[in-house]
């Protein structure tokens, strides 16, 4: 069983998570790395704090005491807008200090939020292709089940 941690962007601390949870359901987006036959839980939820992520310092460390293995932080931090400025810092700190793996994304992108980000100047500068690109590669028809 795998054990698993979220950290969703402070702009949406009013999310109910169904996104999220039925990717991990589906084994879609960021949760596709997952076999279907293979048990995961969710032993950990939170807000990164708002910006600058106050709480990247020690929720981390919250769900390690609680069994995470790996983090992820969700996909609202690379489709929100604008898109979270501090991603690669947030991943590059858990990495180093807490010694847990990150992965970048929850859900599958939105196929309407991809679109209009791609249309956007700063899309092509921000480096979420090489932070959350495995959740570019989901199929047209599993981005518009999920807008």
């Amino acid at each position: 069983m795998t054990k698993i941690a979220v950290i969703i962007c402070d702009r949406y601390r009013n999310c109910g998570g169904g996104k999220c949870f039925r990717a991990l359901r589906e084994r879609k987006g960021g949760f596709a790395r997952y076999p279907a036959d293979e048990d995961v839980e969710i032993v950990g939820y939170s807000t990164c704090g708002g910006c600058p992520g106050g709480n990247i310092e020690y929720v981390p460390a919250e769900f390690k005491k609680n069994g995470a293995e790996v983090v992820h932080l969700a996909t609202g931090f690379v489709v929100g807008y604008p898109p979270c400025p501090y991603l690669a810092d947030f991943k590059t700190y858990i990495e180093t200090v807490h010694q847990l793996p990150v992965v970048v994304g929850t859900h599958p992108i939105p196929l309407k939020y991809l679109q209009a980000h791609e249309q956007l100047p700063f899309w092509k500068d921000s480096g979420m292709r090489e932070l959350a690109g495995e959740l570019m590669e989901e199929s047209t028809d599993t981005m518009e089940a999920y807008n």
